[in-house]
């Protein structure tokens, strides 16, 4: 998934229309066809920005309307000191009924009362309600949010969506239903994150629908309804409005664009542990994870990250975005040898730090669960023949190579359990020189799909008698720790003292 931060400047509007590519975007005829339409949001005011105007079109062309609101709203304003999280989510749930209403008349609005931010952990109570909704309503479209928004409730509600949707075209295939839907996801968060360039714009699968002024006003004042996302609830620290003026920009287009999805036969699994890193909080509130060069090692099956790895280039913006680059820097930086040796780099992901560990390096081992990550970190370095990239998965053991000079555990330790961990600094220590040096990095926030935390990984290398500390760096996100058999300073390494 992209990695972001809403309270950053948002994409520029200009770029995209420079660009002209949205312009010259296809319609898809199914989108304005006949049929009952049904619309998953996974917040309030997730559906008027990102289908508004295809609400509005829909209701004056006579078809039955239907919208679901996952989530009860109440984590978007987490640190305000004036508003409660129940007196939100009452307030969610009226904007987003004012909001339909501005739309057209007769729009159904279902509130499945999620708690906000959750909607992972009650995956398979959402997916049962779904379930029952999309069999009563036999809906000719379904509308859900883009599984790659960077978000991790949207993305979890797409993945819920492209499944039912999956699973209602085979019982059409088979004779069982009347028919099967078809599946369209809406962008929101990539208009903030992204910008045409961007390698996870979806360009190939992107359908553009036309909107005509009635339309587009029915949209903005929709929009207008959701007060509390728009406007500070007060001048207080924490009531601050969640969605940023340039970010709103982007929803007063003349079209809507939408990314067609072509639903695949399910495989049987009823929604179960999420195939991403870890996707962030409540709200609005993007994907809190800015996860560097591993968070794929570990004692998760390969192909979940292997899903992930196919389906973005750059799944944790790990070369575009400011934290993670000042995240590999500071790392990197805590390195007491100019020099490195023989490196061993578990989690690798894409290469990114593979590739700079190669330019201090006499040998880099890199390791990665996921075969695709594996095949794009050894383009990343191709051409280096100090440098191997092979697929292992920790747990059962490290190569028999060695020994290492650097082992450096990079945002992969919270995928295994206290057990699994303890396993693998065994290993660690096992195959590390006489002068030997273990750095880790790990972000310190939950997901989840993490077996332990960030700061838990930490303390496990900590209390390793055999390694001494030469540097710790901590901030509210992350935490490096550069840990070795050789305890003194950089200074006293170089004979500065």
């Amino acid at each position: 998934m992209v990695r972001f931060d809403a309270r950053d400047p948002a994409g520029s509007v200009a770029a995209w229309v420079d660009d002209g590519r949205l312009a010259a975007l296809p319609g898809d005829p199914r989108l304005l066809g006949d049929g009952p339409l049904l619309v998953l949001s996974a917040h309030a005011d997730d559906e008027t920005l990102g289908a508004g105007g295809l609400i509005a079109l829909a209701v004056r062309a006579g078809r039955s309307v239907t919208v679901v609101v996952v989530s009860d709203g109440a984590g978007s304003h987490p640190d305000s000191r004036t508003t409660t999280a129940e007196a939100l989510r009452h307030e969610r749930a009226a904007e987003a009924r004012a909001a339909l209403d501005e739309l057209g008349a007769g729009i159904d609005l279902v509130l499945l009362d999620v708690a906000d931010g959750a909607l992972q952990e009650a995956r398979a109570d959402i997916r049962t309600r779904l379930a029952s909704i999309i069999r009563g309503l036999h809906p000719s479209v379904v509308l859900a949010p883009w599984r790659g928004d960077g978000h991790r409730d949207h993305r979890v509600l797409g993945e819920i969506a492209a499944e039912l949707v999956a699973e209602a075209v085979a019982d059409e295939a088979a004779g069982a239903a009347e028919g099967g839907p078809a599946l369209f996801e809406y962008p929101v968060w990539l208009w903030h994150w992204g910008d045409p360039e961007h390698p996870d714009v979806p360009w190939d699968d992107l359908v553009r629908v036309e909107l005509d002024p009635a339309a587009r006003e029915a949209a903005a004042r929709a929009l207008d309804r959701h007060a509390s996302q728009l406007r500070p609830l007060s001048s207080e620290p924490g009531d601050e409005a969640v969605l940023r003026p340039d970010f709103v920009a982007h929803f007063r287009r003349d079209a809507e664009v939408f990314v067609r999805s072509t639903p695949r036969a399910p495989d049987g699994a009823a929604g179960g542990a999420s195939d991403h890193a870890p996707d962030g909080a409540a709200g609005h509130a993007p994907d809190g994870r800015n996860a560097d060069a591993g968070a794929d090692a570990g004692a998760v099956p390969g192909s979940r990250f292997d899903a992930t790895h196919a389906r973005q280039a750059d799944p944790w913006g790990v070369t575009t975005r400011w934290y993670e680059r000042r995240k590999r820097a500071i790392t990197l930086g805590s390195l007491p040898d100019e020099r490195l040796g023989a490196v061993l780099e578990i989690g690798c992901s894409i290469g990114v730090v593979t590739a700079e560990l190669a330019e201090r390096a006499s040998s880099v081992l890199a390791l990665d669960v996921s075969l695709v990550a594996v095949e794009q970190a050894r383009a990343r370095v191709a051409g280096r023949p100090h440098v191997r990239v092979e697929q292992a998965d920790v747990t059962r053991g490290l190569p028999d190579a060695g020994p290492y000079d650097l082992v450096l555990i990079s945002e992969v330790g919270y995928y295994l359990d206290p057990e699994q961990f303890e396993r693998l600094l065994d290993d660690v220590e096992r195959v590390l020189t006489p002068t030997g040096v273990v750095v880790a990095c790990h972000w310190r926030h939950g997901a989840d799909d993490f077996r332990q935390s960030g700061d838990d990984v930490h303390a496990a290398l900590v209390r390793r008698p055999g390694l001494h500390a030469v540097a710790h760096h901590d901030e509210a996100d992350f935490v490096v720790d550069v840990r070795s058999r050789d305890g003194r300073s950089v200074a006293a390494r170089t004979g500065l003292r």
